[in-house]
């Protein structure tokens, strides 16, 4: 039997139910409530399934990441990598972390982490050319290289983050920029942080991807996810 729901108004009703609750979980840090295999991983859980359908769909060889906190989110990469190499992948796959700041505890607690051998860390800052270079030297030579842009979220930052990385991407892999939403949320939502709206990651992707054509905004994961930190923010290499 059809169903005589209207589609379309159903999308929309839940589009904007996903926005309330998208700015509403601001405040509270909703992202804080998660953990991945012991360690915080500060993630919506639409956006962990998402990272898990790319690693399992890209197989990459490296994934790079910027922004480590309390490591979950290097943790589940590596166990995603893990299971693909259960299941035929590349058994040397590996992720990569760069932060400015990692902290003592959270490092002691990364490194004593069953997964950690799939793990390297780079302490400094992302956009530091020295830093840079290491991280593009580890990249040389791998045939699939995922990119996660999830530090300092200012627009300058993250600007001069994709420029560091993004072409490192593979194609047909993924660069994902993470807490785009900020620009979807009321002016104001981060009193205590230098990003607001317009000015913030969402703002750095629409720029970059003027003079980036090899790049394009995959918004069928924004259409599934609806609840999702990172909108306009699954960038595809697609060429």
């Amino acid at each position: 039997m059809a169903s005589d729901i209207d589609t379309k108004d159903t999308t929309e009703e839940m589009r904007t139910a996903a926005h309330r609750f998208m700015a509403a979980s601001v405040e509270p840090k909703y992202s804080y409530n998660f953990s991945w295999l012991g360690r915080p991983i500060i993630q919506y859980p639409q956006d962990i399934v998402a990272m898990q359908e790319l690693i399992w769909r890209t197989q990459p060889d490296l994934i790079i990441e910027t922004g480590i906190a309390h490591g979950g989110s290097l943790v589940f990469s590596a166990s995603m990598l893990e299971l693909n190499a259960i299941c035929g992948g590349n058994a040397d796959a590996s992720v990569l972390g760069i932060d400015i700041d990692i902290r003592d505890h959270n490092r002691v607690e990364i490194e004593k982490h069953p997964l950690y051998r799939r793990i390297t860390m780079i302490e400094g800052s992302s956009i530091d050319p020295v830093i840079i270079e290491q991280v593009r030297a580890a990249a040389r030579g791998k045939k699939s290289v995922l990119i996660c842009l999830d530090s300092n979220h200012t627009h300058d930052h993250v600007l001069a983050e994709l420029d560091a990385y993004a072409d490192l991407t593979t194609v047909s892999s993924y660069c994902v920029v993470f807490d785009t939403f900020i620009e979807d949320v009321p002016a104001g939502s981060y009193p205590d942080r230098p990003w607001d709206k317009g000015a913030n990651p969402k703002t750095a992707v629409h720029e970059w991807l003027k003079a980036h054509p090899e790049f394009e905004i995959d918004t069928s994961i924004d259409d599934r996810l609806l609840i999702s930190v990172a909108p306009h923010g699954f960038l595809k290499r697609v060429r």
